[in-house]
């Protein structure tokens, strides 16, 4: 297909689009005390925000998939960034703690769906054997999230209440719609996709065993993460103030990651997510180990974070591959699967923690994550070799292209 006049600023209204839904998804997480003061809740209360959020991902990731799977895919993604900047909204004016709650599972719901449909889009408008590429531009949002939308988000929460921040996701949520709108070419509907077809996905092996993957072996880094600031004082011994340098350098290479994942995708997805699976493993044990040494600590850190994003943007390419006609719900799982794995690991990292183990423990605990991946992968490997015997074990099925999704 003929590059569309408008491919770049598509890209990046599918960019913003994932900076409104990092920011939101991540900004809770650094505004609880204000968010509990606000509606007069303690801390481990106003936690729930967050679980409401995340239930609301793995809900809304297949159910709105196999909803959306007839609709032209432009006018699927406006639909999912207005329901999503509607969440936000009712966030930002929720007068209780119980509509709170409520706001952030609704605004969660599209999320995994916008990231799913803005792969298969971005796989779209790619150039024949750069889908790889494609699609880790697109997943670029979360890193910038990261690096400018939710510190800035927090900051403005903390100086003028916690519910600018959610306003400002709002705006984005609603220039995202205005960009989407304008940019993405209309793709014309694919008769052939029924809500049938998509739930065919749900029959496939592969489709399971890869999410699998995701949902345990990516719970390794959320094990880590989720308590890296107490790590970061009471490992490292830094003060506080220090916590943001790790944030940052933990987004920045992300960033990195998401560039460097898609060139690996473009090279082999499987190979890439064996790579990812394997080397976050063993860089969580390195991070148990040298976390209480500053640059040591940062320096592992960042590779940690490189990994990551090889792991999960070519998880997303490896479900396009072996979901035949399901594209949309397998596109879409993936989030479901991550957000899984950030309440797996974040669950099981606190018990370690309560049971006296420390703050370098929730690392150990994501390498024993990390290497049940593995073995999920490696069932995955054998399904394949036994599924495509004259085919190379690492090759499953050449690049993603435009022409398959």
């Amino acid at each position: 297909m003929s590059r569309p006049r408008h491919a770049t600023l598509a890209t990046v209204a599918l960019i913003l689009g994932g900076v409104a839904i990092g920011t939101t998804e991540f900004v809770t997480m650094g505004l609880l005390p204000e968010i509990a003061a606000g509606v007069s809740v303690d801390i481990p209360a106003a936690g729930h925000t967050i679980s409401a959020y995340a239930a609301g991902v793995v809900l809304g990731a297949p159910l709105l998939a196999v909803l959306g799977a007839t609709w032209p895919r432009k006018a699927l993604l406006v639909g999912l960034m207005a329901a999503f900047t509607v969440g936000n909204v009712l966030s930002a004016l929720a007068p209780s703690y119980e509509t709170l709650v409520a706001a952030r599972f609704v605004a969660g719901l599209p999320h995994g769906a916008f990231f799913g449909v803005a792969a298969l889009v971005a796989v779209d408008l790619a150039e024949r054997g750069q889908a790889g590429r494609a699609v880790g531009r697109v997943m670029l949002g979360i890193p910038i999230a990261n690096v400018l939308g939710v510190p800035g988000a927090t900051w403005l929460g903390q100086n003028l209440g916690w519910r600018t921040a959610f306003w400002l996701v709002a705006v984005i949520g609603v220039a995202t719609v205005a960009l989407v709108a304008y940019a993405v070419p209309h793709l014309a509907r694919d008769h052939t996709k029924t809500v049938r077809n998509e739930l065919s996905a749900l029959t496939s092996l592969q489709v399971w065993l890869t999410l699998g993957v995701g949902a345990v072996g990516f719970g390794g880094m959320f094990a880590m993460y989720s308590y890296i600031a107490p790590t970061v004082t009471d490992v490292t011994g830094l003060p506080a103030s220090a916590v943001p340098l790790f944030l940052l350098v933990f987004g920045a290479s992300g960033f990195v990651g998401n560039l460097v994942a898609g060139r690996m995708g473009d090279w082999s997805v499987i190979r890439s997510v064996v790579i990812g699976m394997g080397g976050l493993g063993v860089s969580l044990a390195l991070f148990a180990l040298v976390a209480q040494w500053v640059v040591p600590a940062l320096v592992v850190l960042a590779l940690t974070s490189v990994l990551a994003s090889v792991l999960v943007i070519n998880l997303q390419l490896r479900l396009m591959q072996v979901a035949g006609t399901a594209q949309t719900l397998a596109a879409a799982s993936n989030h479901a699967a991550l957000n899984l794995a950030n309440a797996l690991g974040a669950w099981v990292g606190g018990v370690v923690i309560g049971a006296g183990y420390g703050y370098t423990a929730p690392s150990w605990v994501g390498v024993g994550l990390a290497a049940l991946g593995l073995l999920i992968l490696g069932a995955s490997l054998l399904v394949h070799r036994r599924d495509h015997p004259d085919r190379a074990t690492f090759r499953p099925a050449g690049p993603v292209s435009p022409e398959r999704v």
